[in-house]
């Protein structure tokens, strides 16, 4: 049996509405998750909000509500979000929750356990929004002299009492680590940054801070509350019962995949393997920072107006057509930029003109011809043997790229799929054939059946109400990948006297919206 396959998604800062940059790593998540069901595996998926913090206290501030209620509006709009973009995560994980704040205290004792926290006083910049500390040489200026961190955010001088984990102690077994698992970190222009930086030099990092209350108490330290990192990181170790249900923490962790943004790299990369092996827990096997999505080129900003809220998308393109899109157009772990006329183009062109029309055309042909029946075995030819040899070459290819995480090189393996039995369609005209040789359009059909099923099972984890839809009106209920093999399903089902209905459209042509504002915050 196949081993168990545990991924996560940053946990999403709610202090504003979901953007474009959200929805693109839950959809990624998601779609790699479903995969791995595909393949047989026991999944589990988490995704969830980060709601401690001073950014979550000043954003309150300013609305002049209390910080809970902020918590409590914003993460609902990421649990909306989730639902709408049809994502199957197994938790929705709050860090408000009982359960996150047992474990974060707990990860916090073992580490003070090992002796790695101590008590002194910070004195250092401190970006807000980032919620990062960050060093002097990291920093470079803005306009009148404002500092800024390697995000180009503000940072401020900041002086408190604070514990202290010491990150310094670890640069050594960080970097032995990254030796021994070269793929722990990927892509790998993210290993090299990472690997830059501990060769650079770790300095004690401070994890708890008294400015506030909003956090996680720290244990036996009053007006401490947790470093918000300490207390976000520990989730992932939260959503599979650490640390009281051991039978469930030991089934799903260490987790396969934390699939995260490229700016979060170094809290995933450095600190959390460092609190790991502080209290003696197994690190994740890897940890993959994606790119950012730009809007036209542009990085997205409130600032500049050009922040997309992912559910206006998917309302006016169809959820499927926005999944789609992200994961084909994004070279997966780059940059990648989005318009509306490249995802209304993108989907005409894939998955209306070629995957829609393909799978259109033959149902509908069958519906109306043969009553609905499925066609018999017919008149055989090298062709028929051909095509479906190269769609089960196509979705091959699909399955090993996805594997490997290269989800936009997959959906191009995929296409040439799609583009095969269209051109063999379009060679072998059963139209044609209908009158000069009914025999063999049977064949010709049944052949384009069998090889619209390979290539729908295959986009499900893509695509899933779309593809669904499709292999519904075939009769074909068996969608794991063990049904990418010729297991005489085709057989059957014609022998069970199932018949084909005149099928709905299921990838409409898309037309340009007219823009629409993004809801206020």
């Amino acid at each position: 049996m196949a081993d168990p396959y545990y991924i996560t998604t940053a946990i999403h800062y709610p202090n504003g509405r979901p953007h474009i940059g959200h929805a693109y790593e839950m959809i990624a998540a998601d779609a790699i998750a479903r995969f791995q069901r595909q393949t047989g595996r026991a999944v589990r998926f988490q995704t969830g909000t980060d709601e401690h913090g001073l950014k979550m206290v000043q954003t309150a501030r300013d609305r002049n509500v209390p910080v809970r209620e902020l918590a409590d509006e914003m993460s609902g709009y990421f649990h909306e979000m989730a639902q709408s973009l049809d994502i199957s995560c197994d938790r929705f994980i709050r860090t408000v929750e009982a359960d996150h704040y047992t474990a974060s205290q707990t990860i916090w004792k073992a580490m003070a356990d090992a002796g790695d926290l101590y008590l002194d006083r910070y004195e250092g910049w401190y970006s807000v929004r980032d919620e990062a500390f960050y060093e002097e040489k990291e920093l470079s200026e803005g306009e009148g002299g404002q500092k800024l961190s390697p995000q180009g955010t503000p940072v401020e001088w900041t002086a408190e009492e604070t514990w202290f984990f010491r990150l310094s102690k670890y640069q050594q077994p960080l970097l032995d680590f990254y030796a021994a698992h070269p793929d722990f970190i990927r892509p790998e222009s993210r290993r090299n940054e990472v690997l830059r930086f501990v060769e650079g030099g770790l300095v004690d990092l401070s994890v708890s801070r008294t400015s506030f209350d909003w956090g996680v108490p720290v244990p036996d330290s009053p007006g401490h509350v947790m470093y918000v990192w300490v207390d976000a990181l520990t989730n992932y170790l939260t959503g599979v019962g650490y640390p009281n249900d051991s039978e469930e923490f030991s089934k799903w962790w260490p987790a396969n995949l934390h699939l995260i943004g490229k700016d979060i790299v170094r809290f995933h990369a450095v600190y959390w393997p460092a609190f790991l092996m502080s209290a003696k827990l197994p690190l994740p096997k890897q940890v993959f920072g994606h790119g950012f999505l730009l809007n036209r080129g542009e990085k997205m900003s409130k600032s500049t107006g050009n922040v997309i809220d992912p559910m206006a998308l998917a309302h006016l393109y169809g959820v499927d057509s926005l999944r789609y899109y992200l994961l084909r157009e994004v070279s997966f772990g780059q940059d990648g930029s989005y318009s509306d006329e490249a995802i209304v183009t993108r989907a005409n062109a894939d998955l209306a003109n070629s995957f829609g029309n393909l799978g259109q055309r033959t149902i509908s042909f069958i519906a109306k011809n043969l009553e609905g029946a499925f066609p018999q075995a017919g008149k055989g030819d090298p062709a028929d043997a051909a095509l479906l040899d190269e769609v089960r070459k196509a979705c091959d290819g699909f399955c090993s790229a996805f594997g490997d995480l290269a989800l936009s090189q997959a959906l191009e393996s995929w296409m040439a799929g799609v583009f095969a039995c269209n051109q063999y369609i379009d060679t072998q005209a059963p139209w044609k054939l209908r009158k000069t040789d009914p025999d063999r359009m049977h064949a010709v059909l049944g052949t384009l059946i069998r090889a619209i099923r390979l290539l729908a099972i295959t986009i499900l984890p893509v695509v899933p109400t779309s593809a669904a839809k499709l292999l519904d009106q075939i009769g074909a209920d068996e969608r794991d990948h063990a049904a990418l093999a010729d297991d005489g399903w085709y057989e059957r089902k014609a022998a069970s006297g199932f018949k084909i209905d005149p099928p709905a459209p299921i990838f409409p042509r898309l037309t340009l919206a007219e823009k629409t504002e993004e809801p206020a915050a």
